[in-house]
């Protein structure tokens, strides 16, 4: 099994990207948190990985071929169609389908007649571990306050009512995980996060063609079929975009440092290579980066993938082409293949390369 490990920044000049709701005992009714971390050094802003995923699926809409998953609800119960054979969004992020069994939640699915437009369920309960994993996006250090704005609405006869929401100046930092030996492969056996396929499910990969794999246990896509998949989900990466107060404090959510590469096991590679000035800025760890190449030398399988755009980090610039040049022509790192340029072209660099060794890194 391969894992693609990646790790990218969020530059937040001014931001509230993911609130908390309102704060009580404060001096208006209508003061809104962001979302912290409190520690004895100071408060971490973040974002939950709920979200980041929401921001991810909502930029896969506009990549061409993806395939959402349509979404049904039952009173206090959603979910989506789990059917990962049609529907790239239930591969690629996952899914639980545990439809109500009480007598008002089978009415209310007979006279929304969601039975006719959903995939029927056979069994009591459909989950897939999501093959994408998503960290909480973190700031990569303290902040002795977060800052709160006081407005007011005034647009109106009378006393204006004041109001008041909290935001930061940060930089964030996330990691994210793909699974590549999931992606497109489907199980049906009696275990938590892999049964994935029910009797309907199972009839549909049959009509398809879909392989078997894993001595019958699991139906496989075609090649092809798990490569595009894949494709689409890092070009929607490419394009991810969202956030809470985008219309006062608009942020771009696009990563501004992204490194990635595809290794043998599925712990982490990258986590340790950024960090903080004691003046709260980014610095890229290069010799953590060298260590990474050198340790895993013979586990990792890929070329390692840095985007790093023109006017972010540029006086880090050079240190970092120097650290990738010496990946590349060095044994000691295993003379691989290194990239750097905008973060768009480094992915676009990656599904290149997967492109060609798709038989060997999916496998």
């Amino acid at each position: 099994m391969s894992f693609l490990s990646g790790l990218f920044l969020v530059n937040c000049p001014a931001s509230a990207l993911n609130n908390a709701g309102t704060i009580t005992g404060t001096r208006n009714d209508n003061t809104v948190a962001v979302k912290q971390i409190k520690t004895k050094e100071g408060d971490y802003p973040y974002v939950s990985a709920q979200a980041v995923r929401y921001w991810w699926r909502e930029a896969l809409k506009d990549v061409e071929g993806w395939t959402p998953s349509p979404i049904f609800r039952e009173g206090k119960i959603a979910y989506t169609d789990a059917n990962p054979i049609l529907y790239a969004e239930d591969d690629c992020f996952g899914y639980m389908r545990a439809q109500s069994t009480k007598e008002d939640a089978k009415k209310s699915r007979e006279e929304s007649n969601l039975l006719a437009t959903a995939t029927p369920v056979e069994v009591k309960a459909l989950t897939r571990q999501s093959p994408l994993k998503v960290s909480t996006l973190v700031s990569i250090s303290a902040l002795k306050e977060i800052t709160s704005d006081f407005g007011v609405m005034a647009r109106h006869e009378g006393d204006p009512v004041p109001f008041e929401h909290q935001f930061y100046r940060t930089t964030l930092q996330g990691l994210f995980s793909l699974d590549f030996g999931m992606v497109g492969r489907f199980y049906h056996i009696d275990r938590t996060g892999f049964k994935h396929l029910d009797q309907p499910r199972i009839k549909l990969a049959q009509e398809q063609g879909l392989e078997e794999y894993d001595n019958g246990k699991a139906y496989q896509l075609s090649l092809e079929q798990r490569y595009q998949r894949i494709n689409q989900l890092l070009q929607g990466f490419a394009r991810i975009n969202g956030g809470a107060k985008q219309s006062i404090h608009y942020t771009d959510v696009s990563p501004k440092f992204l490194i990635m590469a595809v290794a043998k096991g599925g712990n982490h590679l990258f986590a340790t290579c950024v960090g903080a000035t004691n003046k709260g800025l980014p610095v890229v760890k290069t010799e953590a980066i060298k260590e990474v190449a050198r340790v895993f030398k013979d586990d990792i399988i890929s070329g390692i993938y840095v985007g790093l755009p023109e006017g972010y980090l540029d006086e880090q610039r050079d240190k970092v082409k120097e650290t990738l040049n010496e990946i590349s022509s060095q044994d000691t790192y295993g003379k691989r293949k290194t990239f750097l340029g905008h973060p768009k072209e480094a992915i676009e660099e990656f599904l290149k390369d997967l492109g060609e060794n798709k038989e060997t890194w999916l496998e």
